[in-house]
């Protein structure tokens, strides 16, 4: 027995050593014929990934075509290797949609991507990726050889397909070191480290052995696959499944090889083959979608707007980090194909949106509008309390019932409409309208902000990128309620005879500093003044004006009164003639400033306010009473209650007052 092992590991060392030999000379063979390389640009599709190509860095040429949406980019400046090369050029302006040259550098992975609009390309969000890459102008350095033929990490590459020179895999060397040649010692230390049957590990018969790679496996109908690897022992790297030139170290037994790169077994069922992006943060709306099922659209039309919904969720970026959108169609009555919380991504949502059928009926958008009002932004349905609610609403012609009013009561309930209208009526037709201007009846502002309009349904797709933009910008979503724009706002001011007219005067600055942090106009916050001493007196409501400057001038004009102190009264006062008059969708802010206590009771008018909802501050300054402060106050008093000994000090606590009622407002459902 001693002699067939000895026999058969001579045979094994006799065969390397012709190996070698024959290795050596190869090389040098071709050695001389590169001596002068020809480098010649690779050309690579738009669908190519720089996660399929292994070369470090090099230069590509792409075709003209690449903006496409159906060619995925992750990220802004440093990109996902999971993303198109192109398509990534294209986004970082390196390229136009012409194509061209470009130079590719990759870079370590990110623990997070920026999505981003930019050059007609919508990149996407990711929250963590292995590797990254930048796209750079394809100017060489200096002293650099860029492959003339890219290494890819699977022979069914699409650049492949297309004709491209496929490499095997060779692991490039550690930076800063050089390839030592092997000497004949070392080669026959692995030879018989391979050879001796000892140093094997026992395979199971069913296990794969450590020469043979098991056939990859595929996963439902996606052209991706992943071979699942057995937990043999490797005695060297070249044994090892081969992978992206980053990941060769960190592989370890029990993992799965994705074409992209190793995945641990544990971490399989939160990461699919394709990664779900969590949303653009930068967009983070909730978006209903108000389409026209009536039969006057027909079929083809309302394929075309299905087809501008599909364009929108993949240029928004769904994800619960980002926007959501659900859609509503309306014809004779609304109803919901799908709400906010239905699907949280745009390969889902594009594929829900595809199997939408035609409701047909009239076209009802002030009913479907106030549908959505009433029924479609709640918690059950996904709506967000920090989130901006918008609807975008497309109409055919004209709608056939009235949307002024219910457009009104949306806006007031802080969402933000939008209004795509399609053709329109024609001289002969404009009898037919039942509300003209229609539009701008409906939207927050009529500077054109809120609508979009194209004489034709073949110009539709042109309202995609303006579309997004706008919906995106929540600094001008200006309908959108916030703590500074949702209330209506009523002052009660002591107009005492122990005030004086020197602290009246510190008395009305103090309400001029605290209005101006407002956003003051008809559908925002509201201000309203009654001064009181032993009667009441109406200085301005709610709807007397709609302006910042014109509500601050008037605070101006307030004139000093002078008498008793009978704050109990006052608050009655201010429930009648102010806050009844209050709109049903605003809150309602009492701001009740005194010196002194009141000669009458507070206490049943001050439970009237907390009944009705009125949320009721109250300063006192200089011999006002604290627990009567307090009893006037919101439960918790200590957030709504302040109390200065010197009218001088008022203006140190406007800052307070705004952040409290801010606060206030943030802990509470939006809608």
């Amino acid at each position: 027995m001693r002699t067939v092992v000895l026999t058969m590991k001579a045979s094994v060392i006799e065969m390397f050593l012709v190996l070698l030999v024959t290795g050596v000379h190869s090389n040098k063979e071709t050695a001389k014929k590169i001596k002068r390389p020809k480098f010649t640009v690779p050309q690579i599709n738009c669908d190519v990934k720089a996660g399929k190509i292994i070369d470090p860095e090099f230069i590509v040429k792409c075709p003209a075509g690449c903006q496409d949406p159906k060619y995925h980019v992750y990220g802004t400046d440093v990109y996902a290797s999971y993303s198109s090369v192109c398509g990534a050029a294209v986004h970082s302006g390196v390229l136009d949609n012409s194509g061209g040259k470009i130079l590719v550098r990759k870079v370590a992975g990110q623990s997070g991507y920026k999505g981003s609009y930019s050059n007609g390309v919508q990149s996407l969000s990711l929250p963590r990726w292995r590797e990254s890459f930048i796209v750079l102008e394809s100017k060489p350095k200096k002293g650099v050889t860029y492959p003339s033929a890219l290494t890819y990490s699977s022979s069914k590459s699409p650049a492949a397909q297309a004709g491209e020179t496929t490499k095997a895999y060779q692991r490039p060397p550690i930076p800063g070191t050089t390839a030592q040649p092997v000497t004949l010692m070392q080669l026959l230390a692995v030879t018989v480290a391979v050879a001796t049957p000892t140093t094997l590990p026992r395979p199971s018969p069913s296990a794969a052995s450590t020469t043979s790679i098991p056939r990859p496996q595929s996963v439902g109908h996606r052209s991706q696959e992943m071979d699942l690897w057995s937990t043999a022992t490797y005695t060297s790297s070249q044994n090892r499944p081969r992978a992206d030139p980053g990941e060769m170290d960190s592989w370890k037994p029990g993992s799965v090889l994705l074409d992209e790169g190793l995945v641990p077994k544990e971490e399989l069922s939160t990461q699919s083959l394709e990664p779900v992006s969590l949303g653009d943060p930068n967009c983070k709306i909730d978006l209903s979608f108000l389409i026209d099922g009536s039969t006057s659209i027909g079929k083809r039309r309302f394929r075309i707007q299905k087809q501008l919904l599909a364009d929108v969720a993949q240029a928004l970026d769904i994800g619960p980090a980002g926007p959501l959108m659900g859609v509503v169609q309306y014809g004779d009555n609304p109803a919901t194909h799908f709400n906010l919380k239905t699907h949280t991504n745009s390969r889902d949502l594009k594929t829900a949106i595809e199997k939408i059928t035609q409701r047909g009926g009239l076209s009802n958008v002030g009913r479907a509008i106030s549908f959505v009002t009433k029924n479609f932004f709640s918690k059950a349905n996904g709506n967000r309390s920090g989130a901006p609610n918008v609807v975008v609403v497309m109409v055919d012609g004209w709608p056939t019932d009235k949307v002024e009013e219910a457009s009104r009561l949306a806006r007031e309930s802080g969402i933000n409409i939008f209004f795509i209208t399609i053709e329109g009526a024609a001289e002969n037709e404009k009898q037919y309208v039942v509300e003209p201007n229609f539009a701008n009846k409906a939207v927050c502002r009529t500077n054109g902000f809120y609508s979009l309009h194209v004489q034709s349904w073949f110009g539709l797709h042109k309202t995609l990128q303006p579309l997004v933009k706008r919906v995106c910008d929540t600094d001008r979503l200006a309908c959108s309620k916030t703590c500074l724009n949702s209330a209506d706002i009523g002052f009660v001011i002591d107009g005492s005879s122990s005030v004086g007219t020197g602290n009246f005067r510190t008395v009305l600055q103090f309400v001029t500093n605290l209005t101006k942090e407002f956003e003051i106009s008809d559908t925002d916050t509201r201000i309203g003044a009654v001064q009181y001493t032993y009667e009441q007196r109406l200085e301005f409501g709610f709807d007397k004006y709609s302006s910042k400057p014109d509500i601050l001038n008037a605070i101006k004009r307030v004139g000093y009164w002078s008498g008793g102190t009978s704050t109990g009264a006052a608050i009655n006062f201010a429930l009648e003639q102010l806050f009844k008059k209050s709109k049903p969708n605003k809150r309602k802010l009492m701001i009740l400033i005194t010196d002194g206590r009141s000669y009458d009771d507070v206490r049943i008018p001050a439970m009237a306010a907390h009944l009705k909802g009125v949320i009721t501050y109250a300063i006192g300054v200089a011999w006002a009473a604290q627990e009567e402060l307090e009893v006037i106050a919101t439960h918790p008093a200590r957030d709504h209650s302040f109390f200065v000994d010197e009218f001088d000090n008022l203006h140190q606590y406007v800052p307070r007052i705004i952040q409290n009622i801010c606060t206030e407002f943030n802990s509470q459902p939006r809608n």
